[in-house]
C-alpha cells in the first residue's frame, strides 16, 4: 500500500511540473486508488526548495471559482466574495465517500483545532459536494458538525460545480447510478492576501503537514 500514494505524488508532480494542471484521483471503496491510502501511511507532499510550505507550491496560481451554490443553511452563498480576505482550503467530495474524503476533513479539523482560536476565525474550509443529489445541505451539515461546525458546506447544480472544480484545475465528474463519484482529491490553500490559490495538498497528506501549513497560509506568507 505505502508505495502506492508514493508513485501516484510522483506522477501528479511531473504533470504539475508540465502543464500546471492538477492530476486527479478518485474516492471509491474498490481501494484501487490512491483515496485507499491512509493519512497514517503517507508522507508530506513535495516541498519545493525555495517554499515554506511543505504542501506543494504552485508554479501557477489559480483564482477562486466565481460561483454561487448553496450553503448547508440554504441560503445563496457567493465562495469568492464569502471568502474574501480569508486563507481557505477548498475540498471537492461528497459525504458519502468511503475514505479519502473523512480522512482528508478529518486531518483539516485536527490541524485547524491547533490554531489559536483568533486564527481559527481567519481560515475558512469549504467542501464542495460533487454528489449534491444524495447531499442535501442538511445532511452535509451533519457531516461536516462531526469535524468541525465552522466548516462550510456547499452544494448546488452538478453542471455548476464542475465548471467551478475546472475553474481551478480539479476534475469533477457528472455522477453514475450505481458508481462511485469521480472527483479530484486535492485540497487547494488560497492567501488572504491576494484570494489565489498557492498551495496544493494531494491525498493522503498528513494532519502533521497540515498543522506546518496553516499558520503561514493565514499570514498570507508567500510560497
Amino acid at each position: 500500500m505505502s508505495s502506492q500514494p508514493t508513485t501516484r505524488r510522483a506522477l501528479l508532480l511531473g504533470s504539475l511540473a508540465a502543464s500546471a494542471a492538477l492530476v486527479l484521483s478518485a474516492c471509491g471503496s474498490s481501494g484501487g486508488s490512491a483515496a485507499s491510502a491512509s493519512a497514517g501511511d503517507a508522507r508530506p507532499s513535495h516541498l519545493a526548495a525555495s517554499s515554506a510550505y511543505q504542501g506543494t507550491a504552485l508554479q501557477r496560481t489559480f483564482a477562486k471559482p466565481d460561483v454561487t451554490l448553496t450553503d448547508t443553511s440554504g441560503k445563496p452563498y457567493d465562495l469568492a466574495k464569502a471568502t474574501a480576505g480569508k486563507a481557505v482550503l477548498l475540498y471537492f467530495g461528497y459525504t458519502h465517500c468511503p475514505d479519502v474524503c473523512p480522512t482528508t476533513m478529518g486531518d483539516i479539523a485536527v490541524a485547524v483545532s491547533k490554531l489559536p482560536k483568533a486564527d481559527q476565525q481567519k481560515i475558512a474550509v469549504v467542501f464542495v459536494s460533487t454528489d449534491p443529489a444524495r447531499d442535501t445541505p442538511s445532511e452535509m451539515r451533519s457531516w461536516l458538525d462531526s469535524f468541525n461546525p465552522a466548516f462550510v458546506g456547499l452544494t448546488g447544480d452538478i453542471n455548476t460545480i464542475i465548471a467551478a472544480a475546472k475553474s481551478v484545475g480539479v476534475f469533477v465528474a457528472a455522477p453514475v447510478k450505481g458508481q462511485e463519484p469521480v472527483h479530484g482529491a486535492q485540497v487547494l490553500a488560497f492567501l488572504p492576501t491576494d484570494d489565489k490559490a498557492h498551495v496544493l495538498y494531494t491525498s493522503g497528506t498528513p494532519s502533521s503537514v497540515f498543522r506546518h501549513d496553516l499558520p503561514l497560509l493565514v499570514k498570507g506568507v508567500a510560497s
